[in-house]
């Protein structure tokens, strides 16, 4: 387990140069699981925007139960691969996905898959929070109403703010606006709209970014204890985060070859103590990138 493992701060002095950083392509090491242990898996997945390449042959495999953090310097893909995982490039004009993201069994690009359910079964928390200008309580049953769920909507809400930790802090105003809340709170009610429609795996880009010091721990704490019933793949530009909260890592890099690459994929405290590329212990060393 990754819990609270701290990245290095500091580059090793017997380390690569940053001339061999850049280049030192190597082959990939990426971490290979059992099939029963796998939730999701992408296979020579690759993503265009227009004619520009963002994403190249992407092959991961994502643990059930397990945070798998997705790291490296900006541009470099990560936020492509998360959009892949549900489909939601497809709302990008010009965008092209090529490859298979299996899940169940199941290409989810095949022509029979509908993307809505994709995305009812794959939910996904955005970098900022962004809820809805309606009630507390109407944020959370927005998906259960709009996929026609039979379920009792007060159950529900209760359930999902609980699990999102906001219901002690909003039990008594669930009719006020969502706009009243702080932004830690909107984040967590955000999370809990996802949960709300009872997903199997949760997507978050980057969630605690806009938060400040003590929210992005709470969302942090709140990712420690999902994982017990979720498969989380979350994208961050912070290292020490990716330490504290996921099990495995994926690093993921960009240069004037190519764009958006998989470089490096195992546990967390595998890749950040003896990462087996060089531009990975120059990113997380902060020589590079």
């Amino acid at each position: 387990m990754a819990e609270n493992f701290e990245p290095p701060r500091t580059p090793n002095s017997s380390g690569p140069s940053t001339e061999e950083l850049t280049t030192n392509l190597g082959d990939r090491y990426v971490e290979q699981f059992d099939a029963s242990e796998i939730a999701l898996e992408t296979q020579g997945l690759r993503v265009h925007y227009g004619d520009t390449l963002a994403l190249y042959d992407a092959d991961l495999q994502f643990p059930r139960n397990k945070v798998t953090a997705i790291i490296g310097p900006s541009g470099c893909g990560k936020s492509t691969l998360l959009r892949s995982l549900n489909r939601m490039n497809e709302l990008i004009p010009g965008a092209r996905v090529d490859g298979k993201v299996m899940f169940d069994g199941q290409d989810l690009y095949a022509p029979e898959v509908d993307p809505t359910e994709v995305r009812f079964r794959i939910g996904m928390v955005f970098q900022r929070p962004n809820p809805f200008p309606k009630s507390i309580y109407e944020n959370v049953v927005f998906g259960v109403r709009v996929n026609g769920l039979k379920r009792d909507l007060d159950e529900v809400v209760e359930q999902a703010l609980n699990q999102a930790a906001l219901w002690d802090e909003v039990k008594d105003r669930l009719d006020d606006n969502a706009f009243g809340l702080s932004g830690g709170q909107q984040q967590r009610l955000c999370i809990a709209r996802a949960l709300a429609v009872e997903p199997e795996i949760i997507l978050m880009d980057d969630p605690a970014s806009a938060l400040d010091p003590i929210s992005t721990l709470s969302i942090e704490d709140l990712i420690r204890e999902l994982r017990e019933q979720y498969t989380i793949v979350i994208v961050t530009h912070n290292m020490q985060q990716a330490g504290r909260v996921s099990d495995y890592t994926a690093q993921m890099w960009t240069d004037e070859r190519r764009q958006g690459t998989l470089i490096e994929y195992a546990s967390t405290r595998d890749l950040f103590s003896t990462p087996h590329d060089s531009r990975t212990e120059g990113y997380i060393t902060g020589r590079f990138g």
